[in-house]
C-alpha cells in the first residue's frame, strides 16, 4: 500500500492534471470547438486513470483492515457518489459550488501552510537573534573585566605617581634651599665676579692666538700630526665600542630602534640645515641687515639646544633610574629597562621650558646681537624644532652630538667644509654656520665654517641692546690682578696685540 502511494507521489499526476488544466484555459480562446473538445477529453482520461489508481489504494487501504474494513467510511462518504448524482450534479449544490469549496479548501491549506513556514522562519530567527545576543552578552562580559583589569592598573599606576610626585617635591625643596643659599653666597661675590664672562672669553682668545703662533714657530709637518690624530681617533673609536651589549638589548648599536632613529634624526638634521636654517635667516633679515651675526645666531640657537637639551635630559634619566630602581627585576639590566622606558616615553619633556632656557642663553651670549624693539623669540619656530631634535638625539641609547666649536679655531676638514665667502687658504675659522654631527669621535654630518684670515685678531661683537649697552667697562677684579701682576696688567690697543705687522701676518698666512 505505502509503496503504491508513494509511486503515485512520485509521477506527480495531480500537478501534471492542473497544468493541463491552466494551459487549457489560457489556449481556450484561440483553440476551435475540435480542439477543445479534444484536450477535455484527454483530461478526463487523465482523470479517470488517477480515480483508478485512487480506487485501488482504496481497496489496498480496506483489505488492512480486515473484511470489514473501512466499511462506515464507504457507506457515509463514498456511496453517495456512486448513487444517481455521481456525474449530474443535484440539489440545492452545483458544480459551481463544489469547485469553489474545493478551492477554499486548497486556499486554506495553501494559507496554514504558509503560516507554517513563516512561523517556522521567525523561530529560526529568534533563534539567530538569541545566538547574537549571546554573543553580545560574551563580548560585554570580557569587556567588563579589561576595563576592570585596566582599573585596576590605573589605580597602581596612580598611586605610584603620587609617590613618585611627593619625592619630586621634596627634591625640588632641597634644591630650592640649596639654591638660595648659593644666590645668598653668589651676591656676596657679585662685585668681584661682574666680568668674568667677559675675562674668560679673552682669555680664550689669548690662548687660541697663543697656539696658533706656537704651531707656526714649531712648524711641524703636517703628515705626523695626521698620522698621530688619525691613530687617536682609531683608539678613541676601539674605546668607545669596546663594551658593547647584545644585539637584542636597547644599548646594542644594533639595535632596530637605534638604527631607525639615528637614519631619521640625521635626514631630520640635513633637513633642518637645507630648509629650516634658511626660513630663520629669511626672518632675521627682516630686522637685521648683518649677513655674519644671523649666521651666529642660527649657529648659537643649535649650540644652545644641545646643551638645554642634554642638561634636561641628564636629569630625566637620573629620576627615570632612581624610580626604576626600587621596582626593576627581571632579566633585564637596569640600565636596559631605563632605556627601554626613554624609548617608549621620548616625548615627555618639557618643551616650552627648554625653548624659554635656550631665549636666555641667547640673551646672555655676547657675540650676537638684534635691534633693541626686537628679541630672540622672532626665532622660536627654529629654535623648537632645533629642541625637538637635540633631545630626541640625546635620547637614543648612543646619543648624536654636535661637535665642540669656538672662534679663531683651527680649520678640520673632515668636520666642516668651507663657506662659498670663505678665504681657502686661512688657517683659522671666522665663525660657524653650522655645526658638526658627531657619534662619540665618528663624524656622521659635516658642518660648514667661514675661515679668514686674522679670524683670531677679531674682538667678539657686543649686544646693541640698551641692557647689554650698559654694562660696565672690561675691567679686572682685584683678586685677578693680585694674582698674577704681569698677566693682568692693563692692555692698551697696541700693534702687537690687535693687529698684525705685514711681516707678521705675512707669516701666519
Amino acid at each position: 500500500m505505502a509503496e503504491s502511494l508513494r509511486r503515485l507521489v512520485n509521477i506527480g499526476t495531480f500537478s501534471v492534471l492542473q497544468e493541463k488544466i491552466e494551459k487549457w484555459l489560457s489556449d481556450y480562446y484561440l483553440n476551435t470547438c475540435d480542439q477543445n473538445t479534444a484536450r477535455c477529453c484527454e483530461i478526463i482520461e487523465l482523470n479517470a486513470k488517477v480515480q483508478g489508481q485512487l480506487f485501488k489504494l482504496l481497496s489496498l487501504c480496506a483489505q488492512e483492515g480486515g473484511m470489514y474494513g473501512g466499511a462506515s467510511i464507504i457507506k457515509s462518504r463514498l456511496l453517495p457518489f456512486l448513487g444517481q448524482n455521481f456525474f449530474t450534479a443535484g440539489g440545492a449544490v452545483t458544480a459551481d459550488t463544489t469547485l469553489s469549496v474545493l478551492a477554499e479548501a486548497a486556499a486554506k491549506d495553501r494559507e496554514l501552510s504558509d503560516l507554517q513556514e513563516m512561523y517556522e522562519k521567525s523561530l529560526d530567527d529568534l533563534d539567530i537573534e538569541l545566538q547574537n545576543a549571546r554573543t553580545e552578552n560574551e563580548d560585554l562580559k570580557d569587556e567588563l573585566s579589561e576595563t576592570k583589569l585596566e582599573l585596576d592598573r590605573s589605580m597602581r599606576v596612580s598611586s605610584s605617581d603620587k609617590m613618585f610626585s611627593e619625592l619630586e617635591v621634596n627634591d625640588l625643596k632641597r634644591k630650592l634651599a640649596a639654591a638660595e643659599d648659593e644666590i645668598r653666597s653668589l651676591k656676596s661675590k657679585a662685585g668681584l665676579l661682574s666680568n668674568y664672562t667677559d675675562e674668560v672669553q679673552r682669555l680664550r682668545d689669548d690662548i687660541a692666538l697663543l697656539s696658533v703662533r706656537r704651531d707656526v714657530l714649531l712648524r711641524t709637518p703636517e703628515k705626523p700630526i695626521e698620522s698621530i690624530r688619525s691613530k687617536l681617533e682609531d683608539k678613541l673609536d676601539t674605546l668607545y665600542h669596546r663594551y658593547i651589549p647584545g644585539p637584542t638589548s636597547p644599548l646594542s648599536i644594533d639595535d632596530s630602534i637605534q638604527r631607525i632613529r639615528q637614519q631619521n634624526l640625521t635626514a631630520r638634521f640635513n633637513d633642518m640645515f637645507a630648509q629650516d636654517r634658511l626660513t630663520c635667516m629669511d626672518t632675521l633679515r627682516r630686522y637685521s641687515d648683518d649677513h655674519e651675526n644671523n649666521q651666529r645666531i642660527v649657529f648659537a640657537i643649535m649650540q644652545d639646544a644641545y646643551n638645554v637639551a642634554k642638561l634636561e635630559f641628564r636629569q630625566f634619566k637620573m629620576k627615570t633610574r632612581a624610580n626604576l630602581a626600587k621596582t626593576h627585576y627581571g632579566p633585564d639590566t637596569l640600565e636596559e629597562a631605563v632605556q627601554d622606558y626613554i624609548n617608549r616615553n621620548i616625548d615627555l619633556y618639557d618643551l616650552p621650558g627648554m625653548v624659554s632656557d635656550v631665549i636666555r642663553a641667547l640673551n646672555r651670549n655676547p657675540k650676537i646681537f638684534l635691534p633693541p624693539e626686537t628679541s630672540f623669540a622672532v626665532c622660536q619656530p627654529f629654535i623648537r624644532e632645533a629642541v625637538k631634535l637635540a633631545w630626541q638625539m640625546s635620547a637614543l641609547a648612543h646619543p648624536l652630538d654636535i661637535a665642540v666649536a669656538t672662534d679663531a679655531e683651527l680649520f678640520d676638514d673632515t668636520k666642516y667644509r668651507r663657506s662659498y665667502d670663505s678665504e681657502y687658504t686661512a688657517p683659522l675659522v671666522n665663525h660657524h654656520i653650522w655645526p658638526c654631527l658627531v657619534q662619540g669621535v665618528r663624524v656622521l654630518v659635516k658642518g660648514e665654517a667661514m675661515t679668514l684670515r686674522g679670524a683670531s685678531l677679531g674682538s667678539p661683537r657686543r649686544s646693541r641692546s640698551p641692557a647689554r649697552s650698559a654694562s660696565p667697562v672690561r675691567a679686572l677684579s682685584p683678586v685677578l690682578r693680585a694674582r698674577s701682576p704681569r698677566r693682568f696688567r692693563s692692555r692698551s690697543p697696541s700693534p702687537l696685540r690687535r693687529s698684525l705687522s705685514p711681516s707678521r701676518h705675512a707669516r701666519f698666512s
